[in-house]
Protein backbone atom coordinates (compact mmCIF):
# COMPACT_ATOMS: atom_id res chain seq x y z
CA UNK A 1 0.00 0.00 0.00
CA UNK A 2 1.36 3.42 -0.91
CA UNK A 3 0.30 6.94 -1.73
CA UNK A 4 -0.45 7.46 -5.42
CA UNK A 5 1.53 9.91 -7.53
CA UNK A 6 0.83 11.38 -10.95
CA UNK A 7 3.14 8.69 -12.36
CA UNK A 8 0.43 6.21 -11.30
CA UNK A 9 -2.35 7.98 -13.20
CA UNK A 10 -2.60 5.56 -16.16
CA UNK A 11 -2.64 2.35 -14.07
CA UNK A 12 -5.10 3.96 -11.61
CA UNK A 13 -7.43 4.83 -14.48
CA UNK A 14 -7.03 1.33 -15.91
CA UNK A 15 -8.00 -0.36 -12.61
CA UNK A 16 -10.89 2.07 -12.16
CA UNK A 17 -12.19 1.44 -15.69
CA UNK A 18 -11.93 -2.36 -15.48
CA UNK A 19 -13.68 -2.43 -12.10
CA UNK A 20 -16.45 -0.11 -13.31
CA UNK A 21 -17.01 -2.21 -16.44
CA UNK A 22 -17.38 -5.29 -14.24
CA UNK A 23 -19.78 -3.94 -11.63
CA UNK A 24 -21.86 -1.71 -13.88
CA UNK A 25 -22.02 -4.55 -16.42
CA UNK A 26 -23.23 -6.94 -13.73
CA UNK A 27 -25.92 -4.37 -12.92
CA UNK A 28 -27.07 -4.16 -16.56
CA UNK A 29 -25.31 -1.00 -17.76
CA UNK A 30 -23.86 -1.22 -21.27
CA UNK A 31 -20.07 -0.90 -21.64
CA UNK A 32 -20.52 2.11 -23.94
CA UNK A 33 -22.06 4.04 -21.03
CA UNK A 34 -18.99 3.37 -18.87
CA UNK A 35 -16.61 4.30 -21.67
CA UNK A 36 -18.51 7.43 -22.72
CA UNK A 37 -15.87 10.01 -23.85
CA UNK A 38 -17.21 12.68 -21.48
CA UNK A 39 -16.97 10.27 -18.55
CA UNK A 40 -13.46 9.23 -19.55
CA UNK A 41 -12.36 12.90 -19.54
CA UNK A 42 -14.09 13.45 -16.20
CA UNK A 43 -12.40 10.34 -14.79
CA UNK A 44 -8.92 11.56 -15.83
CA UNK A 45 -9.57 15.04 -14.45
CA UNK A 46 -10.97 13.65 -11.20
CA UNK A 47 -8.06 11.32 -10.51
CA UNK A 48 -5.51 14.01 -11.41
CA UNK A 49 -7.15 16.50 -9.05
CA UNK A 50 -7.48 13.92 -6.26
CA UNK A 51 -3.82 12.90 -6.49
CA UNK A 52 -2.72 16.56 -6.47
CA UNK A 53 -5.12 17.63 -3.71
CA UNK A 54 -3.69 18.64 -0.33
CA UNK A 55 -6.89 17.48 1.44
CA UNK A 56 -7.60 14.22 -0.37
CA UNK A 57 -5.67 10.97 -0.20
CA UNK A 58 -5.28 8.46 -3.00
CA UNK A 59 -3.66 5.12 -2.19
CA UNK A 60 -2.59 2.25 -4.43
CA UNK A 61 -2.38 -1.44 -3.70
CA UNK A 62 0.76 -2.56 -5.48
CA UNK A 63 1.64 -6.23 -5.97
CA UNK A 64 5.01 -6.95 -7.54
CA UNK A 65 5.08 -3.52 -9.19
CA UNK A 66 1.54 -3.76 -10.58
CA UNK A 67 -1.24 -1.51 -9.28
CA UNK A 68 -4.11 -3.89 -8.52
CA UNK A 69 -6.32 -1.58 -6.47
CA UNK A 70 -6.90 2.06 -5.71
CA UNK A 71 -8.75 4.01 -3.03
CA UNK A 72 -9.61 7.69 -2.69
CA UNK A 73 -10.78 9.53 0.41
CA UNK A 74 -11.07 12.97 1.92
CA UNK A 75 -13.53 15.49 3.26
CA UNK A 76 -17.23 14.95 2.57
CA UNK A 77 -18.60 16.26 -0.72
CA UNK A 78 -21.84 17.45 0.88
CA UNK A 79 -21.82 20.81 2.66
CA UNK A 80 -24.40 19.28 5.03
CA UNK A 81 -21.71 17.03 6.52
CA UNK A 82 -19.28 18.19 9.21
CA UNK A 83 -15.72 17.79 7.87
CA UNK A 84 -14.53 17.88 11.49
CA UNK A 85 -16.22 14.55 12.22
CA UNK A 86 -16.91 12.89 8.84
CA UNK A 87 -14.51 11.56 6.20
CA UNK A 88 -15.72 10.29 2.86
CA UNK A 89 -14.55 7.17 1.09
CA UNK A 90 -14.89 8.34 -2.48
CA UNK A 91 -13.83 5.14 -4.19
CA UNK A 92 -12.33 1.71 -3.80
CA UNK A 93 -11.59 -0.15 -7.02
CA UNK A 94 -9.86 -3.50 -7.34
CA UNK A 95 -8.84 -5.11 -10.61
CA UNK A 96 -11.48 -7.80 -11.24
CA UNK A 97 -8.88 -10.59 -11.42
CA UNK A 98 -7.82 -9.68 -7.87
CA UNK A 99 -11.27 -9.75 -6.26
CA UNK A 100 -11.49 -11.92 -3.17
CA UNK A 101 -7.76 -11.73 -2.41
CA UNK A 102 -7.84 -9.09 0.36
CA UNK A 103 -6.92 -6.10 -1.79
CA UNK A 104 -10.22 -4.33 -1.10
CA UNK A 105 -9.93 -5.00 2.63
CA UNK A 106 -6.41 -3.55 2.62
CA UNK A 107 -7.69 -0.42 0.85
CA UNK A 108 -10.56 -0.23 3.32
CA UNK A 109 -8.09 -0.45 6.21
CA UNK A 110 -6.25 2.52 4.69
CA UNK A 111 -9.50 4.49 4.86
CA UNK A 112 -10.09 3.52 8.49
CA UNK A 113 -6.49 4.60 9.25
CA UNK A 114 -7.21 7.92 7.49
CA UNK A 115 -10.23 8.45 9.76
CA UNK A 116 -8.14 7.68 12.86
CA UNK A 117 -5.28 9.98 11.76
CA UNK A 118 -7.73 12.82 11.16
CA UNK A 119 -9.65 12.10 14.41
CA UNK A 120 -12.87 11.54 12.45
CA UNK A 121 -15.59 9.39 13.98
CA UNK A 122 -17.72 8.66 10.92
CA UNK A 123 -17.06 7.34 7.44
CA UNK A 124 -19.40 8.16 4.58
CA UNK A 125 -19.69 6.58 1.13
CA UNK A 126 -22.08 6.06 -1.76
CA UNK A 127 -22.51 2.76 -3.57
CA UNK A 128 -24.64 1.95 -6.60
CA UNK A 129 -27.68 -0.01 -5.48
CA UNK A 130 -27.13 -2.68 -8.16
CA UNK A 131 -23.52 -3.25 -7.10
CA UNK A 132 -24.38 -6.14 -4.79
CA UNK A 133 -20.75 -7.21 -4.45
CA UNK A 134 -19.69 -3.79 -3.12
CA UNK A 135 -22.73 -3.44 -0.87
CA UNK A 136 -21.95 -6.83 0.67
CA UNK A 137 -18.25 -5.90 1.06
CA UNK A 138 -19.10 -2.68 2.89
CA UNK A 139 -21.69 -4.39 5.10
CA UNK A 140 -19.06 -6.97 6.14
CA UNK A 141 -16.84 -4.05 7.15
CA UNK A 142 -19.54 -2.52 9.36
CA UNK A 143 -21.11 0.05 7.00
CA UNK A 144 -24.87 0.65 7.28
CA UNK A 145 -27.24 2.45 4.89
CA UNK A 146 -28.32 5.78 6.36
CA UNK A 147 -31.54 6.14 4.35
CA UNK A 148 -30.17 8.73 1.92
CA UNK A 149 -29.63 8.24 -1.79
CA UNK A 150 -29.27 10.10 -5.06
CA UNK A 151 -30.23 9.15 -8.61
CA UNK A 152 -28.00 6.71 -10.47
CA UNK A 153 -27.92 4.93 -13.82
CA UNK A 154 -30.78 2.69 -14.93
CA UNK A 155 -33.08 4.17 -12.27
CA UNK A 156 -30.97 2.50 -9.57
CA UNK A 157 -29.85 5.03 -6.95
CA UNK A 158 -26.52 5.50 -5.27
CA UNK A 159 -27.15 4.49 -1.66
CA UNK A 160 -25.36 6.36 1.10
CA UNK A 161 -23.75 4.32 3.88
CA UNK A 162 -22.00 5.22 7.13
CA UNK A 163 -19.34 3.63 9.26
CA UNK A 164 -19.13 4.60 12.91
CA UNK A 165 -15.63 4.46 14.30
CA UNK A 166 -15.02 4.05 18.00
CA UNK A 167 -12.82 6.74 19.39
Amino acid sequence: MRTATLDDLEPVIDVHTRARLAYYGAGGLAPEAVRDPAQVREQRTGWTEAIRSPVKRVVCADVDGEIVGVGAMGPPHSPDEDPGSVGQLYQIHVAPGRWGNGVGSTLHAAFVAYLAEASLRTGLLEVWERNARARSFYARHGWKPDGRSRPGPLDAPYVQMRLRVLG
